[in-house]
């Protein structure tokens, strides 16, 4: 069920996401948008680039796949799966924005860029960066596409052993009174307001001190000096939603555009249900490492040790002082399934002017799958 409602949302979503943009330049690069007609303009090296990303955009998979160069190396199917995924994630439930095409390097017969395609998906831009040769056939260039084919998984046999809860609900026949599955008790363990640029942030962790899996969701109103309500807003993607017993998620919530200075307190409700949950599948954390500042991160790979393909992969770091006090959160959606043992990079960027602050960090990964959330 959980699965089918991230459907719709994602496509719901992206309907709305997806719009016509403009085109306008910047100094080391050009962004396109697609227009409401295709391109058909070969005669330059940009020209092939742009009239290639103007068919993805119109999802014109056809055209753009008989305007490469390289077509015989690979089939249509395999074109489209290199660009929307070769299993469902979130870019298949989205469409392409807009791309850059940045200059490498020229000859009279062949051309370098790099393209960056923005894919706007229900959680913000997902970008992929590929490095792309041109090449001139005559008076007509092509591009020659840098296909990447998923990794094959070998055939294996991988036991599982993992904790799972059901939930038996009461029924319209069962004479129970009122009684029913209690919810779960959550608790908010941490909380403070901080000012940026946009606005006041609250920062948090939520406990799941209970036995049973959890739903869980944070709101907070922010009040003015007379204790009277500013503004009120709720965690929606920067916390991981499902809490197994004794797990901690953060949580992020941003205020734009109300300053710190005007809060004088702030009331917070934490939410929870009860749900049917288990441990699996398993996502193990590797090479995880803090980079610091210029360009500052948190990187690693994802490595699915179950048997089942998690289409979807939420990243929520949580950034601490040299004293455990909360610095950050900040969390990044893997835009392709995780494939059992195949490993996937991660990069989460952390704000510049907080990165000096940071000593450790914290890493809590959920997963949906088409069978639901995880």
């Amino acid at each position: 069920m959980m699965g089918r409602l991230l459907a719709v949302a994602l496509i719901a979503a992206t309907v709305v996401l997806i719009v016509i943009g403009t085109v306008w330049p910047i100094s080391s690069a050009t962004v396109y948008a697609g227009g409401l007609s295709l391109m058909n303009n070969w005669s330059t090296p940009e020209a092939a680039l742009r009239s290639l990303g103007d068919a993805v955009h119109a999802q014109a998979w056809g055209k753009a796949y008989d305007s490469l160069a390289n077509k015989a190396q690979f089939t249509q199917p395999q074109f489209m799966s290199d660009l929307m995924g070769y299993y469902p994630n979130l870019r298949t439930y989205s469409g392409l924005d807009t791309f850059e095409i940045a200059p490498v390097h020229a000859t009279d017969t062949d051309a370098e860029y790099q393209v960056k395609l923005h894919w706007a998906t229900v959680v913000g831009d997902a970008v992929v960066t590929r490095d792309v040769h041109v090449v001139k056939n005559g008076d007509r260039w092509q591009v020659d596409w840098p296909i990447t084919k998923e990794p094959a998984v070998p055939p294996q046999v991988i036991p599982v052993n993992y904790l799972r809860w059901d939930v038996i609900y009461r029924g319209a026949g069962d004479d129970w009174g009122a009684a029913d599955v209690e919810a779960p008790h959550v608790r908010i363990i941490d909380m403070h307001p901080v000012q940026r640029a946009e606005g006041t942030v609250i920062l948090g962790e939520l406990l799941n001190e209970d036995v049973v899996p959890a739903y869980v969701s944070v709101t907070a109103t922010l009040l003015n000096k007379t204790q009277q309500p500013i503004s009120t807003e709720g965690s929606i993607d920067k916390i991981s939603h499902l809490l197994l017993p004794k797990q901690v998620t953060p949580f992020l919530i941003r205020f734009p555009d109300v300053s710190l200075s005007q809060v004088g307190g702030v009331r917070m409700t934490p939410f929870s249900t009860l749900i049917p949950a288990s441990a699996d599948p398993v996502i193990e954390i590797q090479d995880e490492k803090l980079n610091p500042a210029p360009d500052a991160s948190l990187t690693g790979q994802l490595v699915n040790q179950s048997g089942q393909i998690a289409n979807v992969a939420h990243v929520l770091g949580t950034f601490y002082d040299q004293n455990g006090n909360l610095v950050w959160v900040a969390d990044q959606y893997v835009d392709q399934a995780l494939l059992p043992q195949t490993p996937v990079a991660f990069n989460i960027h952390i704000p510049e002017d907080l990165a000096h602050k940071i000593s450790s960090q914290r890493t809590v990964i959920s997963t949906y799958t088409m069978g639901g959330a995880r």
